[in-house]
């Protein structure tokens, strides 16, 4: 199944192209932020400039996924084709690796049929691979450490040893130093395997000492990083100021304003630069918050558009002359029948129903609030998945019955 999927997205890349970044903007494309960073690092200039100028050290990205593209740079060119083809194989394996955690999580919830149906529907899914050869960014990465930290929280319900709490925490160690908004679904894990454990009679502080200080001993050596170069505590990133202002202002309609971007934006670059990053983050920041408090009504109207965005699909700009996408239709409809199946899964207390309910309820959160983005969705869709499975699991065998004809 792996070798599978991972083989026709390399096939893919090539057949479609998807190697040939375009040069525009001296291939800011090729991995946005992370690809300047990752041009710094293969420079010798550190971790550094988001931008591409020379605007020092930096904390905006998570170091996971750009010091990867750093060597990849080192290794086979800076933007290159050569470097194309190895990350976008990269994320092609993280994709395919994927659909091993949903089968074992699959074996454990939905049984062992189904738990194949969801693993195969996940390799051979165009939607996932689409993530896997189009973005050059973390995009893959995280459904594969989501949905292991997933299965090993299924699996610590029973008795466990030191590996296994020492796993639990170096999973949300990676998880953090690749994409810290995972991050918000670590304490309802750990409050649901400490209540699973609890009801199985069995004790948890122990476990959970071990997997705390893995976790931030994982995390201190890019947070003492970041207090070193900036005098202040950074635990991952710094970029929520700008994340948060992009989608909260005056003009702001639920969706992106990218054209506040620095990359975008010559007088915000120039305060990016002028400012340095601490401070421009305030700066936004301190912008965004100051109109949250001056029309909190538009701010509740405009969190009520993202939430049902981030479950339907974005749609287009309103000046938009594209014709509409049929892709959210497909994408509404996905949302839709794995929130049907995350209810029924609850109604029939299917195993692991509530830790499904927590990471739906949890992880998106951010996103209302911030700006949605359809790969924002991307890390729980191993999850959305299964619950899909499991829906029409139900759901198809009850309408096949005939009814009976009264003799």
């Amino acid at each position: 199944m792996v070798l599978l999927s991972f083989l026709l997205q390399v096939i893919a890349i090539g057949a479609l192209r998807q190697y040939r970044i375009r040069p525009q903007d001296d291939h800011f494309g090729f991995g946005w932020e992370m690809g300047r960073i990752g041009r710094s690092l293969a420079l010798g200039q550190g971790f550094s400039n988001p931008y591409g100028d020379s605007t020092g050290p930096t904390a905006w990205e998570p170091p996971l996924y750009p010091y990867l593209m750093g060597a990849v740079f080192k290794l086979f060119g800076i933007y290159s084709v050569a470097s194309a083809w190895a990350l976008l194989s990269a994320n092609s394996l993280f994709t395919a690796l994927t659909s091993v955690p949903i089968f074992f999580i699959g074996r454990r919830t939905i049984g062992d049929r189904l738990a194949w149906w969801a693993a195969w529907l996940w390799a051979l899914n165009p939607y996932e691979m689409y993530w896997s050869i189009h973005w050059i960014w973390d995009t893959t990465f995280g459904p594969l450490l989501l949905a292991l930290v997933f299965l090993l929280s299924l699996k610590l319900q029973e008795p466990a040893g030191w590996k296994k709490w020492t796993l639990y925490g170096g999973l949300w160690g990676v998880i953090g130093l690749s994409n810290p908004s995972l991050l918000i679904f670590l304490p309802f894990s750990g409050l649901w395997v400490w209540y699973r454990r609890y009801k199985n009679g069995l004790t948890s502080l122990g476990g959970v000492a071990l997997a705390s200080v893995i976790f931030f001993a994982l995390l201190a050596p890019w947070s003492v990083r970041n207090y070193r170069t900036f005098g202040r505590l950074v635990l991952v990133r710094d970029d929520f100021g700008l994340q948060f202002r992009l989608g909260n202002g005056p003009d702001a309609d639920g969706m992106l304003r990218a054209y506040l971007q620095p990359n975008l934006n010559v007088q915000e670059f120039d305060a990016f630069r002028r400012l340095g990053e601490i401070a421009y983050e305030k700066r936004c920041r301190k912008i965004a918050f100051d109109w949250v408090r001056q029309d909190p009504g538009r701010f509740a109207v405009i969190s009520l558009k993202r939430f049902f965005y981030y479950w339907a699909g974005v749609p287009k700009p309103t000046n938009s002359t594209a014709p509409a996408d049929f892709r959210n239709s497909l994408f509404l409809a996905s949302s839709v029948l794995a929130i049907w199946g995350l209810a029924l899964a609850l109604k029939e207390k299917m195993p692991g129903a509530g830790l499904f309910l927590w990471l739906v309820l949890s992880y998106p959160t951010v996103y209302y609030f911030v700006y949605p983005h359809a790969r924002y969705r991307h890390p729980i869709e191993p999850e959305l998945l299964i619950l899909a499975v499991f829906l029409i699991s139900r759901v198809a065998p009850a309408s096949r019955r005939q009814p009976t004809v009264p003799m």
